[in-house]
């Protein structure tokens, strides 16, 4: 004879409904709010950024003020492209920051094609323009004086851009090396003027100058091309972090799908850390969009893969903690309902319940009892983690002499009780081995368990 009665209710239908219901709920919460708090934030995060890149372009202007007439003709144009560029891409981003969507990264990715294509072909102009220079001092190799005035005045700006290089420090990011192999070969160039073979060094500091206006234009259009990068990561994760923030607390809905007043679920607590793990994975990765270190290829696949898993993740965890507080009021309606059904066929009165350690996450327990004595626990707990689907066990202690067909016929009533309310179970309950642990009947230990975990600072709370 086995007292030990399992009924298995089964809501998984119900549960997937109102999963999806939520889910679909959250993610149309709070949009406007979200959005101005993500530009508040990044608001500084776009002043950081961008004032390096003026900063930038105004210790060039200067160098380029001090430039030789043709070297500073030749430069101008390009510095004044980089100038409008970087202006155009940090007002797009300003003005859609806490939304930037792919219509705004493609009209920047399409702008920076274009400048792109401009620069070129005033590097085609400007060489034509220098070789041009260059067949007029060799039609008057007589003249060493003009000679050696002119290829000193190439040397000078090569140095001035050299130097403008170094202190901007791009190159070593952008192309590793390659300012040291143009200033070698400036050296060469200096070597060549100082023992008198001006057009061999007027040729070869030329090319250089033109070497190094090319690589400035080059590194920075890479590095804007990362800043970019970068803001838009630093949106799309701002975006993210915002949302987990604003998701701890959710609205509880009735079976209408009305929210109820006064109503909230902690999704921290009843998620059982996920909603810790997942803001503080969202704060690290946020922390490297902000690291200027982080490449343009890490900082794409931050914001094109880690920004969606992450908000994924937010969801399913908020549907997972929404639905488990949920389950857990569930567990109390079928021991109201278990209880109901067997003091009107048994004559088993309600005594007390509590959940397991007064955890609302855990099992919940029901005692009844009858006059002569005999007890019952209803041991209500899921069938297994986040299933929807709920194991109800009738435990008996009877003091009295009570058969197999009894036991059987009172789990039947609790059967049918369940299925009278609306809920699905199998056929018959099953028996399972051994007798009920008389521990069981202790319901106050529950709730002097979960005050020592209170007490420890470990407590519940829904």
């Amino acid at each position: 004879m086995s007292g030990r009665k399992r009924i298995q209710v089964d809501e998984s239908e119900w549960y997937r409904i109102q999963r999806k219901a939520q889910q679909l709920k959250d993610v149309q919460r709070n949009i406007p709010d979200l959005i101005e708090e993500v530009r508040r934030r990044t608001g500084e995060d776009l002043d950081r950024v961008f004032s390096r890149v003026e900063e930038r372009q105004q210790r060039h202007d200067a160098v380029v003020q001090g430039l030789s007439e043709q070297t500073r003709r030749l430069e101008a144009d390009t510095a004044r492209r980089l100038r409008e560029q970087a202006a155009e891409v940090r007002g797009a981003l300003a003005a859609s920051a806490g939304q930037i969507r792919e219509e705004t990264r493609q009209h920047l990715a399409d702008q920076q094609e274009r400048t792109r294509r401009a620069i070129a072909g005033e590097r085609a102009e400007r060489r034509a323009e220098t070789a041009r220079l260059a067949r007029e001092i060799g039609e008057h190799t007589e003249d060493r004086a003009r000679a050696d005035r002119t290829a000193r005045s190439w040397l000078a700006d090569a140095r001035a851009l050299a130097a403008d290089l170094t202190e901007g420090g791009l190159h070593e990011r952008y192309a590793p090396g390659e300012l040291d192999r143009l200033t070698g070969r400036l050296t060469t160039a200096e070597q060549n003027a100082a023992e008198g073979r001006f057009d061999a060094a007027l040729a070869l500091v030329q090319e250089i100058c033109h070497s190094l206006s090319e690589l400035r234009a080059d590194t920075e259009q890479r590095e804007l091309e990362r800043c970019t990068a970068q803001l838009a990561a630093i949106d799309a994760l701002a975006t993210v972090a915002g949302a987990i923030e604003g998701s701890r607390e959710q609205p509880v809905t009735g079976p209408d799908g009305a929210v109820l007043p006064d109503y909230t679920v902690d999704v921290a607590y009843w998620s059982e850390g996920d909603w810790d793990r997942l803001r503080t994975e969202a704060a690290e990765t946020l922390a490297r969009a902000r690291d200027d270190a982080t490449g343009t290829d890490e900082l794409l696949g931050l914001r094109d893969r880690e920004a969606p898993r992450l908000e994924d993740e937010l969801g399913d965890t908020v549907g997972r903690a929404t639905m488990r507080h949920l389950a857990s009021q569930l567990r109390v309606n079928l021991a109201d309902t278990v209880a109901h059904s067997l003091s009107r066929l048994a004559y088993y009165d309600f005594v007390d319940g509590e959940y397991e350690n007064a955890d609302p996450r855990g099992s919940y327990y029901a005692k009844l009892r009858h006059e002569n004595g005999n007890e019952i626990v209803l041991d209500i707990s899921q069938a297994a983690p986040d299933s929807g689907e709920q194991v109800v066990r009738v435990l008996s202690y009877d003091y009295d002499i009570t058969s197999e067909d009894q036991l059987r016929d009172r789990a039947e009533a609790v059967r049918q009780a369940l299925a009278e309310d609306g809920r699905a179970a199998p056929a018959a309950p099953e028996a399972e081995p051994g007798t009920p642990d008389r521990g069981f009947l202790d319901i106050e230990a529950h709730r002097q368990r979960g005050e020592q975990a209170r007490r420890r600072g470990t407590g519940s709370g829904a």
